[in-house]
């Protein structure tokens, strides 16, 4: 389609009853009139009208360079905490900003990263609805030079090196590890207080490289306390309310159970809610483990409800993300061991959820962050992960999940490993890592 003045094949988006109209049926779920229209000042109500015509679209430099959150669930704590952080990096960087819940629906995210490539996006960031999706997502990525970043879930052994430069990163926490500390956390106290005894799990979403992970973590520590059991689990799908549903069910057709895993906080919530509804008293009668470090879980440690989850601050994903798409829209090209990453977490208990709460819960105005620290481009000398980060271990990430047929390693993947370039980046970053991420806010006045 030739990029000319065509307005009057396309309906009149100033007036309000066709642009609802018009983001019905283009299953605008979660885009703002505003946003609609503001896209329209970029020419992608044009496109969005094409669409909607029948029409072929074609894809435009961004004037802005928006940057989006697509997330398959707004639902819980951890991903409205990373949504919000992310809007506030953004503005610092001087990045136009909107985020989109696909409510768990795959066809949903994918119409709704359209809509962005139609509106000229210029970079977003993927917590996938389901994980296969991000082959094709990176394809249409590719196509339109959007970049893109993911976090969390992925289609098994697929890299950004099997799609090209512009998916710059996928990147999340080291959970195996994470998730296996915070379950001894649970089996010491269990063995301690009541001899062992019988734990269920609370999973995440079946099948998802997440729960998978967390999963892994989970059994490795049952394996250093023989007098504990895991008798039984259920998935909790990230939220509350099925949480606390298959949590009775649990209660229901296990007998004298002591301990519970969940693998979120938000899921432990929901956990906590079905033992006090079943007359059990948690952190006495029954002991509640989880992940994510959200400020519900953080208060229940505080509290002695909750006894210890993995501090994996949405904040910190959120400005990692943010900094690199930044970067790489601003000229800044990773190495091969910086397109895959993972950083590690802070196991929290009663002896230090004092210093996280008041770093990233009970923090008011004071960002935990400083985001521009974190970018290449804007601090090429003294730029500041302020985390742990390293490069991923493709194998440890994705143990467990069968390699599609004919699979090998990447290219680009192996030398980086192979010739020394993983431990050269992982020292790299050590180096430059200053600013504590279990210490104060670096925002923080004296």
């Amino acid at each position: 389609m030739n990029k000319k003045h065509v307005s009057r094949l396309f309906p009149d988006f100033t007036d309000k009853k066709v642009v609802d109209s018009h983001m019905g049926r283009l299953d605008t779920h979660g885009v703002s009139r505003r946003d609609f229209l503001a896209l329209a000042s970029a020419g992608a109500a044009a496109s969005l009208g094409a669409a909607s015509l029948g029409m072929p679209t074609a894809a435009v430099a961004s004037p802005d360079g928006k940057l989006a959150f697509l997330t398959g669930f707004m639902f819980n704590e951890w991903n409205t905490t990373f949504d919000r952080t992310a809007k506030t990096a953004a503005a610092e960087f001087g990045i136009a900003y909107t985020s989109l819940d696909s409510q768990f629906d795959a066809q949903r995210q994918l119409n709704q990263f359209e809509q962005q490539v139609a509106g000229n996006v210029g970079s977003v960031i993927f917590n996938l609805a389901d994980g296969s999706a991000i082959k094709g997502l990176a394809n249409t990525a590719k196509e339109n030079k959007i970049y893109i970043a993911n976090i969390w879930d992925s289609l098994p052994w697929f890299t950004p090196f099997d799609a090209s430069e512009y998916y710059t990163m996928f990147a999340v926490s080291e959970e195996v590890r994470a998730h296996r500390e915070v379950t001894e956390k649970l089996l010491a106290a269990v063995t301690e207080r009541f001899g062992g005894g019988n734990i269920i799990g609370v999973t995440g979403s079946k099948g998802s490289l997440l729960e998978l992970q967390r999963n892994r973590g989970r059994d490795q520590a049952f394996a250093k306390y023989p007098k504990t059991r895991l008798v039984d689990e259920l998935p909790g799908l990230w939220n509350r309310e099925d949480a606390l549903r298959v949590t009775e069910d649990l209660l229901t057709r296990n007998k004298d159970v002591v301990g519970i895993v969940t693998q979120d906080d938000d899921i432990a919530q929901g956990s906590i809610a079905a033992l006090n509804a079943a007359g059990l008293v948690p952190g006495k009668d029954v002991l509640v483990v989880g992940a994510s470090g959200t400020g519900l879980g953080s208060k229940a440690i505080q509290s002695g409800t909750y006894l210890a989850t993995s501090g994996n601050a949405p904040a910190f994903g959120a400005a990692l993300f943010t900094a690199r798409l930044y970067d790489v829209t601003h000229g800044w090209q990773p190495r091969a061991s910086e397109r895959l990453l993972n950083w590690s977490t802070v196991t929290l208990t009663r002896d230090n959820i004092d210093g996280w709460i008041a770093r990233y819960v009970d923090n008011g105005d004071v960002e935990p962050f400083d985001y521009k620290r974190m970018s290449k481009v804007l601090h090429p000398d003294d730029w500041d992960p302020q985390a742990e980060v390293f490069p991923m271990d493709i194998d440890n990430n994705f143990h467990g999940t069968p390699k599609p047929p004919g699979w090998t390693y990447p290219a680009a993947y192996v030398a980086a490993r192979d010739q020394g370039e993983h431990e050269k980046v992982a020292a790299e970053y050590a180096a430059h890592y200053k600013i504590k991420y279990d210490g104060p806010s670096p925002n923080k006045k004296a």
